[in-house]
């Protein structure tokens, strides 16, 4: 399903897909009357905002599909904790199936958290809740952790939450896709809301003006059951000749390119939909016993069956250091005035 929706949305589609796109236009309209609706009832007053005692940063997208927020979540977390903050995340757990709000903690599996919670609270252990409704979650991070700043994982379009910095993440290959809204192309809303954002990060490719180019560099393969007691000397990363490679990410094409940017040559290439729950016949079934080369993301899901020759590679984002001196220079005008926002609303 995701292979067909992307080709629908991203690739150079054939005439067939075309015409089915120009045909769910008119479900574009009714989704766009249904948004426009709802940031309507927020920019008159029907709805509020509620607004946090200390700085909300939201990490967010306008496209259907992954554009590296959590690694951008990582980031922040790390830079703002070099400059002294205590950061909190919250995040909706996408795919978890849980009332209220939900604290993630080290270790706890993926299926009760989601992929991406786990995935940010195992590389950083960060203070982190869950929810549907972020403006609860937030609440309950607050009354739980010494947190003085919320990092808010996804939740563009969370009108709910006010926020005092916006940060857009757009995949640099894929953009805005066929630039149609919802269900016709990738778009959530519009693209006039790049222009209301504060800060727009590109991940990889070409930036445009007034846009910061985000890279993820590669950093060391890691195994997804770490070795114990004398065999930590032998955890050492090689490529075999049968290995197979997945990704169940909203973009898996750019893991695999990865891979071959790195000169790593694999038997097979396997691409999951995102946040699917994989489980070991996935994997034996594509694997066959082979090495299984996997992203981050992927691997926190595998960690409670993992065999001894599955290797995740980590990933980090890399910004200007210009970008990182505007957004601190900005979250310390925010903070002393305390007064957030409602971003494009």
């Amino acid at each position: 399903m995701q292979g067909f929706v992307n080709r629908l949305w991203y690739a150079k589609a054939s005439v067939g897909y075309r015409l089915l796109a120009l045909a769910l236009l008119p479900l574009c309209g009714l989704f766009y009357l249904v948004t426009a609706t709802r940031r309507l009832l927020f920019r008159v007053g029907i709805k509020s905002a509620t607004q946090m005692p200390v700085p909300v940063i939201v990490v967010g997208n306008i496209t259907v599909g992954g554009s590296g927020k959590t690694p951008t979540v990582i980031y922040l977390i790390e830079l703002l904790r070099r400059h002294g903050y205590r950061p909190g995340v919250v995040s909706r757990g996408y795919g978890v199936d849980f009332n209220g709000v939900k604290s993630v903690l080290p270790g706890m599996p993926a299926r009760e958290v989601g992929d991406e919670p786990a995935m940010i609270v195992a590389r950083t252990q960060v203070p982190m809740v869950i929810g549907a409704k972020r403006v609860e979650a937030c609440h309950a991070l607050l009354q739980a952790h010494d947190v003085d700043i919320i990092i808010s994982d996804d939740g563009l379009q969370h009108y709910a939450l006010a926020r005092d910095i916006e940060l857009l993440i757009l995949d640099g290959e894929r953009r805005f896709g066929n630039g149609y809204l919802l269900p016709a192309g990738p778009l959530r809303e519009g693209r006039w809301r790049q222009q209301a954002v504060d800060f727009t990060l590109v991940n990889g490719d070409e930036c445009q003006e007034g846009e910061w180019l985000m890279q993820l560099h590669a950093a060391q393969w890691q195994p997804v059951k770490p070795p114990q007691g004398d065999g930590l000397s032998a955890a050492v990363f090689s490529v075999e000749p049968q290995a197979v490679a997945i990704a169940g990410i909203g973009n898996p094409q750019r893991f695999f390119n990865t891979l071959n940017q790195l000169g790593i040559t694999t038997q097979k290439q396997h691409a999951f939909d995102d946040h699917h729950p994989l489980t070991l016949a996935d994997i034996d079934a594509i694997a066959c016993g082979a090495q299984v080369l996997m992203t981050e993301k992927d691997a926190v899901k595998c960690r409670e069956f993992a065999k001894q020759n599955w290797w995740y590679l980590p990933v980090d984002a890399k910004i200007a250091p210009q970008f990182e001196q505007q957004l601190i220079a900005q979250l310390q005008q925010r903070k002393s005035v305390q007064q957030g926002n409602s971003n494009g609303v």
